[in-house]
């Protein structure tokens, strides 16, 4: 059995294509196959059922996945800890973001570490807080930078970088935005959780904060959509569809902005890797630049 033959393994069975795993392996499909048959000969155990052009990882090959790659990680681990006096900072970075954060607050530290570090081939999943978080709680990647969750987990450090109030507000002809126009007074609470709303999934770490408040208070949102894309959500307030709360960086011409002082959340945004987890000289260089966000004062 060779390492090679694990690794292609791992990539198909992530990929469920011979052609997707070439491609990412930059080598040839035959080269894939030949791996695998390998990888099953001396396991003498089948790993994939090809049924037409559909590839299905077998019993035996789910049993093998998440050992193919915890034999991965402690290989990377030992080219890491192996490297670690190397004057210049190589290799590949493996991060997740949320898209929110990807496009708000990363994109002058992602800048900043190209320029930095030129010799680093950085790998970005763009995908939910939550997906994000697994994904480090798995070892899948390094680290991530989410939506902090409230809920704290032994193997995970969080650091927060920056805070993310969380403005209410409606469409520009909305009942309440020209209701608080000519009385210029806070929302009703009570009134404003029996009108339609439009907010994140109720798996999302930014939803459960929303459901707690108003759980706390006896309410329940009357959600009429609910989505996990900001900009999704962006939009249906704009026409009319029904209240949210939205980062500030999202708040346009076509919202008006209401007081809610029982309504008033802040979400924390910032960092996370796992605690048992060796990380890179890579990564540790992307966690040092992020933390410097945190001293310069970055909340907006």
């Amino acid at each position: 059995m060779e390492i090679s033959e694990l690794l292609t393994f791992i990539k198909v069975a992530e990929t469920a294509s011979f052609s997707d795993a070439a491609e990412q392996l930059f080598v040839t499909q035959p080269a894939v196959s030949k791996r695998i048959a390998a990888l099953e000969a001396s396991l003498e155990l089948k790993l994939f059922d090809r049924i037409g052009r559909q590839i299905q990882l077998t019993e035996a090959g789910h049993q093998l996945l998440p050992k193919a790659k915890k034999i991965a990680a402690d290989i990377r681990d030992i080219k890491r800890s192996l490297t670690t006096q190397d004057e210049v900072i190589t290799g590949e970075l493996k991060m997740a973001t949320s898209h929110h954060i990807g496009l708000h607050r990363l994109p002058k530290a992602l800048k900043q570490y190209q320029n930095d570090y030129p010799n680093v081939l950085i790998e970005i999943d763009f995908t939910q807080s939550e997906d994000a978080y697994q994904q480090v709680l798995k070892g899948d990647t390094e680290i991530a930078v989410i939506t902090l969750s409230n809920d704290e987990n032994p193997m995970i450090e969080s650091i927060p970088i920056w805070s993310d109030p969380l403005m209410l507000v409606v469409g520009q002809d909305h009942e309440l935005a020209n209701n608080e126009s000519k009385t210029n007074q806070e929302v009703n609470i009570e009134a404003l959780a029996s009108m339609p709303c439009v907010l994140p999934d109720q798996n999302t770490f930014t939803r459960q904060m929303v459901d707690k408040v108003l759980g706390s208070q006896g309410l329940k949102p009357n959600v009429r959509m609910s989505t996990n894309n900001f900009d999704t959500l962006t939009m249906l307030v704009s026409i009319g569809w029904g209240w949210s709360l939205l980062p500030s960086t999202l708040v346009n011409q076509h919202h008006k902005v209401l007081a809610a002082n029982d309504l008033i959340l802040e979400r924390r945004l910032g960092v996370i890797y796992h605690k048992q987890r060796t990380l890179s000289r890579s990564a540790a260089a992307m966690m040092s630049l992020l933390e410097k966000e945190i001293s310069h004062g970055h909340d907006s």
